[in-house]
């Protein structure tokens, strides 16, 4: 088999493409599935350690070269089911990268720590004594440091961000920069596109690069069928090799490993475990999906604001983060003409236009609040099905959170507000913010939801009962079968997610090496 090297980042990718055998197999020390945040952390620690790799990715491989920095287009090159995932009702498009790197490649940068009192939570609530601040921070700052994870400098906050914390300070409430995987900001303000100039500090540009000069081999347009295991200890996976442009199978791949370290994130891990019929005594796989549900709320200015211009996010309101206060936040969006389009319902005809004609006088808060894990991930009659409906429970949060962005948005001189929901709803002033607000019914169809932060359908916990894997990442079920993306979440963690999953995947994979002996055998 060929391997082919991509001159654009030096990274050794077998593609479908590069394939003439009908069946391979292959036998390695670890097989990782999935090329993203949790996949290509583990695949690069566990190679630096002397394991043999072999990093499976069903999406394609696209180099920075090929990014197009057009978000429509984006969606079908690089995200997962054409950027359509969605929940049974409609109403919650699930964004997921499918490609090398998988959602590093496509997210905003975002990169908070799991906040302490998560932590605390998780201690309490699920036995994971192991994970305290202390434990974690040595983690925490290893990935920060290989990824440039700063706080924003003054130039990398936009015109978008620099209104939202114009209201913030007249309101008198707490805001804060963001810190962001990026080194040097081309300020282009494509992030969800791909990062055409390679500043971000993607998967697709670090951890895999350097797995692969530790020797893990990588493998795109590969799709894990099946994890295979006997006598309670896996032993290998399963899959097909497809070609991207004709979905034909090009090829059955049969991996033999000691280790399974599951990455593929929150959505397609537990699939793949449910089709594998393993790990799951607990009756927990896919159970517990959580996603932080993100409205954008719109304000419309009377001055140009170009949300689309300049760093995507700039800063964010954490006033309301605490679960005690409200368990939300805000975060300074920016986004483009396709996307404005599709976040708020300006109506149809003239009101449409006049929307469109005034989209450089608008600016964007997304809403993030810390959900409830209500939500079930299944394969029902050969299909996936996301159940997830916004809970009675949570919605409360959900319309304080855009009460708290209209007010802001007013507060930072917008002339009226764009309520994200299904049926057209705007607020002409301050003083109806709540009349507006408070009329929004919580059933299907009502708000126009977005997450890109799908987590806990594998939970960890200390109780097999009631957990998918232990504290350490392993399978209850199962010896040597990790899981290490954010599907491992006990609760959903308010915050942007890919932080904690680079640093659970690190010291995972530190405490794998640490006991190699034992895993290794």
């Amino acid at each position: 088999m060929a391997e082919v090297i991509a001159s654009t980042h030096g990274l050794a990718v077998t593609q479908a493409k590069d394939v003439a055998e009908s069946a391979l197999e292959l036998s390695v020390d670890v097989v990782v599935v999935g090329s993203g945040a949790g996949g290509a952390v583990a695949a690069y620690e566990l190679a630096a350690a002397g394991k043999s790799v072999l990093v499976l990715e069903a999406g394609p491989y696209v180099p920075s070269s090929e990014f197009t920095e057009d978000f429509a287009k984006a969606m079908e090159q690089l995200y997962q089911d054409k950027g359509a995932q969605a929940n049974a009702e409609g109403d919650l498009l699930v964004l997921q990268g499918r490609c090398v790197g998988g959602s590093t490649v496509v997210n905003g940068c975002v990169a908070f720590r799991t906040p302490d009192y998560i932590l605390a939570d998780w201690q309490k609530q699920y036995g994971l004594t192991n994970l305290t601040v202390d434990t974690l921070n040595p983690y925490f700052t290893k990935v920060e440091s290989n990824l440039g994870i700063h706080v924003n400098e003054e130039h990398e906050v936009n015109r978008n961000s620099s209104v939202i914390r114009e209201g913030c300070k007249k309101l008198g409430i707490s805001w804060k920069p963001f810190q962001r995987n990026i080194r040097e900001c081309a300020l282009t303000g494509h992030c969800l596109s791909g990062c055409a100039t390679d500043r971000k500090q993607s998967m697709l540009v670090t951890y895999l690069p350097w797995a692969a000069q530790k020797g893990a081999k990588i493998y795109a347009d590969t799709r894990v069928t099946r994890v295979l295991a006997e006598n309670g200890q896996t032993t290998g996976v399963v899959a097909e090799i497809i070609d991207p442009k004709t979905q034909v199978k090009k090829a059955d791949l049969k991996v033999k490993a000691k280790v399974v370290i599951l990455a593929a994130g929150a959505v397609q891990t537990p699939l793949l475990l449910q089709k594998s019929e393993l790990a799951n005594s607990s009756g927990q796989v896919g159970k517990n999906f959580a996603c932080h549900p993100s409205l954008m709320v719109v304000g419309e200015h009377a001055e140009d604001i170009h949300p689309w211009r300049g760093a995507m996010l700039g800063v964010y309101v954490d006033e309301w983060a605490h679960p005690d206060k409200g368990g939300f936040i805000l975060e300074g969006g920016g986004a483009g003409p396709v996307e404005l389009s599709a976040v708020a319902n300006p109506g149809l005809g003239q009101s449409f236009m006049d929307y469109m004609v005034n989209a450089k006088k608008l600016s964007g808060m997304v809403t993030l609040i810390h959900d409830h894990n209500v939500g079930e991930i299944s394969w029902d009659k050969d299909a996936k099905k996301i159940a997830y409906s916004l809970s009675d429970q949570d919605f409360p949060a959900m319309k304080a959170s855009i009460k708290a962005a209209a007010r802001v948005h007013f507060a930072a001189g917008a002339k009226k507000v764009y309520v994200p929901t299904v049926q057209q709803r705007v607020i002409e002033k301050e003083a109806d913010v709540d009349t507006v607000v408070d009329g929004i019914a919580n059933e299907a169809m009502t708000f126009r939801m977005v997450s890109y932060h799908p987590q806990g359908t594998c939970r960890m916990g200390a109780d097999a009962k009631s957990s998918v894997v232990n504290p350490y990442g392993e399978t209850h079920d199962v010896k040597n079968l990790f899981i290490t993306d954010a599907s491992l979440f006990p609760t959903s963690i308010i915050v942007n997610p890919q932080v904690t999953v680079y640093t659970l995947a690190s010291y995972i994979s530190d405490k794998l090496i640490e006991n190699a002996d034992k895993h290794f055998a």
